[in-house]
Order: C-alpha cells, then structure tokens, then sequence
C-alpha cells in the first residue's frame, strides 16, 4: 500500500514539475504563457496532501507530542497508543463526512473554478474526496488493528507498532536509506 500511495505522490508531484518547466521556459522564451500551471499546482497539493496523510499514517511519522511518552510504563504507553490512532480515525471520518458535503454542493450547483480553464470542481474535488477516504480507510483499519491488540492485552506489539518513532527508529531507518543510495549509485557506475 506504501508503495502505491508513494508512487501516485511522485508521479503526480513530477507531473506538475514538468508542467511547470514548460510553462516557465514558454513563458522566458516564447512569451506564452499555457493558462493554468498555476490551477494544476493547487490540484496537485490538494491530491498529493491527502495521500501524503495515509502515507505519514502507514509510516509511523505523524507528529505526536512524546516527551512523556517513553517515562510511562508499557500498559499506560499502549492506552495512549490506542487512543491515538483511534481518535485519528474518527478525526479522519469527520473530515471525509465534511469533505463530502463539499461535493454535494459542488454537484448541486455545478460548481466550475473561476480560471481561464473554467475546470468543472467535481473532477479535482472528486480525486481530492478519494485520497481523504483512503486516508480514512487506513485510519480506521489501524485502529481496528489497534483495538484487537489492546484487547487481546498484547501491549508489546501494540506499542511496537503504534509508538512514535524513536529517534534511534528514525536514525536507523535514514543510515538503511543512506546505505541503499550509496550501493545503487555504486551499482550504477
């Protein structure tokens, strides 16, 4: 799934950089301009951002205020760890139950954007509506997860994989990365 959602992001965000070269060496070179670099840009944030939620989700890397958080002992660390992803989940359900009153009044009136393109809102909305429910859908997937853990009383595993990351997690995993870059650039040569 991290794969997937990686890949949509870069593609997506690589797209817009393309579109954004030949818009600004049109512009530099020929004084013209393509009308709506800028409108893909915003559509491109908004889709990106929403699968950079579930991203951060699947990775453990949303931000938490953790400075107490290892000083508690396991059982009281897990009940926090649950409560967190699962107040996550409902605030991901929330936001996909207001997203989608945004849709219905784009749907009722019809709703274009105010650009030279005049891009019926449906179409990026609707995308942007996608990405929040996968959003939703992994959120609540973990917290199902989560609450089986806590429920079963397996707090090591529970902890294991709903704690935020140590700052030893996140050296190790940038010294694998570091490590894998140098040994594909070396393959390369």
């Amino acid at each position: 799934m991290e794969t997937v959602l990686a890949t949509a992001f870069g593609a997506i965000f690589l797209g817009l950089a393309f579109v954004v070269a030949i818009e600004t060496i049109s512009r530099k070179l020929f004084n013209v301009s393509l009308q709506g670099a800028d409108e893909l840009g915003g559509y491109a944030l908004a889709v990106g951002s929403t699968l950079a939620f579930s991203l951060a989700l699947l990775g453990r890397n949303h931000i938490r205020v953790d400075v107490f958080h290892e000083k508690f002992p396991p059982r009281v660390r897990a009940l926090l760890n649950w409560i967190s992803i699962v107040s996550l989940a409902v605030f991901a359900l929330f936001i996909v139950w207001v997203a989608f009153k945004v849709i219905q009044d784009t749907t009722a009136y019809r709703s274009t954007a105010q650009t030279p393109w005049a891009t019926p809102l449906i179409i990026p909305q609707g995308v942007w509506y996608a990405g929040l429910v996968i959003f939703a859908l992994v959120a609540c997937a973990l917290a199902w997860r989560a609450t089986r853990l806590l429920l079963n009383g397996d707090t090591p595993r529970l902890n294991s994989d709903f704690q935020p990351k140590s700052a030893k997690e996140e050296l190790k995993e940038e010294l694998d990365d570091l490590k894998a870059r140098q040994h594909a650039e070396g393959a390369a040569r």
